[in-house]
């Protein structure tokens, strides 16, 4: 009698996928699925994940400014934060983000200095994501 539609469609917010925050302080920023908790756990019984966005992109950069200017406008401001499914939409685009596992955890985000260890982790790694120039979009404002 009753059909299990989450079996048949499969699980698409995985880790690396690009989401967009909906709601709360960060809605409208783009952000990247770090770990996914589909079931939930002990506090939270919904389904949610871990992710890590941009909360400020880098400023535009021209070639006549100096090298101190250059590297204050390609500075990023970096989320970390437990988002509910309900509150994110997934795009087609994922992201390879070699995050390091035993620093960007659920148990490491649970007191403020590990939330700014993470923050100073992904700072780093989207730092040196932009420096390659691949994904270019991703670090943009989001315009619509």
């Amino acid at each position: 009698f009753f059909f299990d539609f989450a079996a048949a469609m499969g699980k698409f917010l995985k880790e690396k996928k690009v989401v967009i925050v909906l709601s709360g302080r960060y809605a409208g920023k783009k952000a990247v699925i770090v770990k996914n908790y589909d079931e939930g756990d002990g506090a939270k019984s919904f389904g949610h994940a871990l992710v890590v966005g941009v909360e400020r992109p880098p400023l535009k950069v021209t070639k006549r400014m100096s090298e101190k200017l250059r590297a204050k406008r390609t500075r990023i401001k970096p989320f970390v934060k437990i988002v509910n499914y309900n509150h994110m939409m997934p795009t087609r685009y994922s992201l390879d983000m070699p995050l390091d596992k035993e620093i960007v955890n659920k148990d490491t985000f649970k007191d403020a200095a590990g939330k700014n260890k993470i923050r100073k982790e992904v700072k780093k790694k989207f730092e040196e994501k932009l420096k390659t120039g691949e994904n270019k979009w991703f670090f943009s404002k989001l315009r619509f």
